[in-house]
């Protein structure tokens, strides 16, 4: 029975840096999209520094990670607590893996917290979701892309202002440069908040378990979970960084600053109040709002419409999609 125990822990920490490793290589366009678009970086040389960057972040905070293992469920509470993770985890890769193969920029964060909700709905019955930690996420997944827009929006409207009477081509030659600086930035933030998942689901896991007692995360869950992020992100979502680099509107070197800043800003807010937000919506809001500044009508709204639909359906999607899969796990178990 323990040997069991251990096979389908170790089963459920695989899965879990499997999604980091492909949140790596999702949401590797959050952070240096813009940077690419616009050259102020080579494709190879953003996904290093991205890499770097993300690890570094992941390593530095793990409030997030708390958040993701205790706001929706009590894991010491539930008896089939394993399975739910695993089942959390099969659909949150799923769709993320479909959202990637067509270049929608979902989000991760939705996909798996909308996958644990309807997993431990399934599993552990409607009164074991802790329906106030899910709405205060949920909530926090809906009002920052709101945030990142109104900042994306401000920014650019404010360094329209600045450099009004500036010659485009200098202006655009050194916010190029900057965007080394905001790429790097956003790198880390978005390691600072989009590892944490991982590590939360993991340490669920080890509580649920039994294996601990506490949702403090384990020096070897947050390194493990670090570096599957950052191998990830070396790999790249090429699909992803076309569509947010050179899809929604033309970027130049001074849009993609503001973005970036815009977008780091909120991510970075988000992990210091311990609430996990989706990066994906936080730097496309930015770009939407930068891009409505610029100039609206350049805007592609259709295509900006479509990612919008994608973000409202993830939950649902991936909560129904746990609950068939653990009701799977559960007849098999």
């Amino acid at each position: 029975m323990v040997e069991t125990s251990i096979w389908i822990l170790a089963i459920v920490v695989f899965l879990a840096l499997a999604f980091d490793f492909i949140n790596g290589f999702h949401d590797t366009a959050n952070a240096i999209a813009t940077s690419v678009s616009t050259r102020a970086l080579p494709p190879r040389t953003a996904i290093l520094m991205a890499a770097v960057m993300n690890f570094l972040g992941a390593i530095t905070f793990t409030g997030v990670a708390k958040t993701i293992g205790g706001s929706v469920a009590d894991p010491a509470t539930l008896d089939n607590g394993i399975e739910i993770v695993i089942a959390t985890l099969i659909a949150a890769i799923i769709w993320n893996l479909a959202t990637w193969w067509f270049g929608i920029p979902s989000s991760s964060s939705h996909a798996l917290i909308g996958a644990l909700a309807g997993a431990v709905f399934v599993g552990a019955g409607s009164s074991s979701v802790n329906w106030s930690g899910f709405i205060k996420i949920v909530e926090g997944l809906i009002l920052s892309p709101l945030i990142a827009f109104a900042i994306g929006y401000i920014v650019m409207t404010i360094l329209k202002w600045i450099f009004a009477k500036r010659s485009p081509h200098n202006v655009n030659k050194g916010f190029r440069t900057m965007q080394i600086l905001t790429a790097a930035i956003q790198s880390f933030t978005h390691g600072t908040n989009d590892a944490q998942k991982a590590m939360g689901i993991i340490t669920f896991a080890l509580v649920a378990a039994g294996v601990q007692d506490n949702l403090d995360v384990p020096l070897w869950v947050k390194i493990s979970a670090a570096t599957a992020m950052a191998l990830g992100t070396s790999v790249g979502g090429w699909k992803i960084i076309k569509t947010m680099g050179t899809k929604i509107f033309k970027i130049e070197p001074i849009n993609g600053f503001a973005a970036d800043i815009s977008a780091a800003s909120v991510i970075f807010t988000a992990t210091l109040t311990h609430l996990p937000v989706s990066t994906t919506h936080a730097i496309t809001s930015a770009i939407l709002g930068v891009g409505s500044a610029k100039r609206f009508r350049e805007v592609k709204w259709g295509l900006a419409g479509r990612i919008v639909i994608a973000w409202v359906v993830t939950i649902p999607i991936a909560a129904v999609l746990s609950g068939l899969i653990f009701k799977l796990l559960f007849d098999l178990f």
